[in-house]
């Protein structure tokens, strides 16, 4: 066991730690200490961006539910407000179209009286023209100036008695 290396490597080993352990193990330990600081420091960082990071995504969940309802509410207002349009414009043109066909019946019932009276005008010209002729010729100078007399005479009690 004595001759063996291995024997005198562990001795060897074990009189190194001995002697020179408590010198190199306080510095390791404070060095070993440090970096677990460390790490437990980067760790409460890290669990703390973590919370920050899921206290902000609730936020832009919320947000982003806010704004899709504010943009349904707004889609179903723009929707409403397109059909309350659409129906008064459908009633404008049914009242126009209504106004354009009285205006255009009122017309022809203008042009139907314009139209009788023109044709009884006429009616009358033909008729007194047709009257003039066949008195001009049937009846002589003095009858005609004394029927035309008695009618001027007879006037004023036949327009009496159309006005009462």
């Amino acid at each position: 066991m004595l001759h063996e290396p291995r024997f005198w490597t562990a001795v060897a080993f074990f009189l190194f730690f001995i002697l020179f352990g408590r010198k190199i193990w306080a510095p390791l330990a404070t060095a070993l200490d440090a970096r677990a600081e460390r790490i437990r420091a980067d760790l409460d960082e890290a669990a703390r961006l973590r919370r920050e990071a899921e206290q902000m995504l609730e936020d832009a969940t919320r947000e982003r539910e806010t704004a899709l309802a504010e943009a349904r509410a707004l889609v179903e207002h723009s929707l409403a407000e397109a059909s309350r349009i659409a129906e008064d414009a459908k009633r404008e043109a049914e009242a126009v179209a209504a106004r354009r066909e009285q205006m255009a019946r009122d017309r022809i019932a203008a042009s139907e009286r314009s139209a009788v009276r023109e044709v009884r005008q006429v009616a009358i010209d033909v008729a007194v023209q047709a009257t003039r002729d066949a008195l001009s010729v049937a009846l002589p100078a003095e009858t005609a100036q004394q029927i035309v007399d008695r009618s001027i005479a007879d006037l004023p009690s036949a327009l009496s008695s159309r006005a009462a």
